[in-house]
């Protein structure tokens, strides 16, 4: 809206000061004959913009000046609690209420403290997701959004690894680990939800397939906590991930390449390691999935690496070097 779009440039003046047309265009996704007609607007409404000419010009207020609106709307209120994310904001439908909302409280800081959050801004990043990995594509995540904080039943068509299945769910958060959503709902079964937390379960936002909200309404469970809930399915993840232990005989370099692959898991395998033999290796006991996974994680280590047990992980590890070796023997 054009009202929104005026407040912002007043803001972005106040906070910045001196500001070339283009510039605010760039800051406000217009083009620079909106800026002008703009700029008109509010110097006929009576705030005063000042033109610098030359080189080095452009616009800003006249000094000492500053406006008091500054309160935040709903939405810009809610954006606020991901001001240190502003791709999931974006991605949730807040990257302009974001926007604004940060430069509504930079407005109405003292001048100091808004120039010490410009600085902070200027010097600090966050950037959740991790490297060498595509971002997912989650067309649905603003209708699962709107499910969540409606609350609105949602259906959605979601694939599993077994199979295409339709669900309608109790939505009661969504969730961002490591660049990926999560939606965390209740299930209907036949017989209803329930008023419990029976059901619930975590669904892959990128692996849902189409998502209709209802007009359908639903009771949260009473006390649920979605950042307790969250911890809890983890740590069963975790407990449920490793079904075996692994114990390996490691080079200097294969203990310090153990963290890199496996994380904390590796991390405790290596701060409970016993002391080197004569070779200078050591003996760890490492957690591990099913045998194909451990078989991969431990080839992976390469020939840092030797499997003292158990004996199926060393018989697989065989196998699957011999394979390769006679895979990759010069033919003749």
């Amino acid at each position: 809206m054009r009202a929104d779009r005026l407040l912002s440039l007043l803001l972005l003046l106040q906070n910045r000061g001196r500001m070339t047309a283009p510039e605010l265009a760039a800051e406000l996704e217009v083009s620079v004959r909106t800026v002008y007609r703009d700029i008109d607007a509010l110097g006929a409404s009576g705030i005063p913009i000042y033109a610098d000419r030359g080189p080095v010009g452009g616009y800003r207020l006249l000094d000492g000046y500053r406006t008091r609106l500054t309160g935040l709307t709903g939405d810009e209120a809610d954006s606020l609690f991901l001001a240190g994310m502003p791709g999931p904001a974006t991605e949730l439908g807040l990257g302009a209420d974001l926007a604004t909302a940060q430069l509504k409280l930079r407005a109405a800081l003292p001048a100091e403290l808004g120039e010490r959050s410009r600085r902070i801004q200027e010097r600090f990043h966050l950037d959740a997701p991790g490297w060498f990995r595509d971002a997912e594509e989650v067309p649905h995540l603003g209708a699962v959004a709107e499910a969540v904080w409606r609350p609105r039943v949602l259906r959605v068509d979601y694939r599993r690894w077994r199979g295409e299945v339709r669900r309608k769910l109790h939505p009661l958060g969504l969730v961002l680990k490591g660049g990926i959503w999560y939606l965390v709902a209740r299930a209907e079964s036949a017989e209803g939800a329930g008023s419990g937390t029976e059901n619930v379960r975590t669904y892959r936002v990128s692996r849902i397939l189409n998502a209709e909200v209802l007009e359908e309404t639903f009771e949260r469970p009473t006390g649920f906590d979605l950042a307790g809930h969250w911890a809890e399915s983890s740590r069963r993840l975790e407990e449920m991930r490793f079904q075996g232990e692994a114990e390996l005989l490691l080079t200097p370099r294969g203990l310090r390449l153990l963290p890199m692959k496996f994380g904390a898991a590796g991390e405790a395998a290596v701060a409970a390691a016993g002391p080197p033999d004569a070779d200078g290796r050591v003996r760890v006991v490492l957690p591990v999935e099913s045998l194909p996974v451990a078989t991969h994680d431990v080839l992976w280590l390469g020939a840092e690496a030797d499997v003292l047990g158990p004996p199926e992980l060393r018989e697989a590890v065989a196998r699957t070097i011999t394979e390769l070796a006679q895979r990759y023997a010069p033919s003749g």
